[in-house]
């Protein structure tokens, strides 16, 4: 038997460059330490759960295993450490930095969709390509 996920990230899965982020997740994740929820196909089951749809669609949200709800930075830092990007997560979680970041991924996110017409198909390139490369090294060993 699997142990529960000890974080859930809710995506908006209508989004190039999140899905990209996703995509990658999952494929770093070879623990099974996150769960994935595209809000724009689960719709009133996020609000069952205590989230607000709305609120989810303007910054990411993760629900720990604790149950608390973390948004933003918080849980980009989360994910990454769980899937073993550790540097990439102390980086994020550094508490001096956390205004900054805030702010600069808060403004991105309002526009996300503006960002993902230009930027989202190379990120799923680059994403996908990234995924069959290690899995082509990890065939390898």
């Amino acid at each position: 038997m699997q142990a529960a996920p000890a974080l859930t990230l809710y995506y908006d899965g209508s989004c190039p460059l999140c899905q990209a982020e996703i995509e990658y997740l999952r494929h770093k994740d070879d623990k099974g330490a996150l769960a994935f929820i595209d809000i724009t196909q689960a719709g009133i089951d996020i609000e069952r759960s205590g989230l607000s749809c709305e609120r989810a669609m303007q910054l990411m949200q993760g629900r720990l295993l604790s149950g608390e709800v973390i948004e933003g930075v918080p849980v980009f830092a989360a994910a990454y450490r769980l899937v073993g990007l550790t540097a990439l997560a102390w980086i994020l979680s550094r508490p001096a930095w956390q205004g900054l970041l805030g702010f600069v991924y808060a403004a991105f996110a309002k526009r996300r969709h503006r960002f993902s017409r230009w930027l989202g198909p190379l990120a799923l390139k680059i994403s996908r390509y990234l995924t069959r490369r290690s899995s082509t090294l990890d065939h390898r060993h």
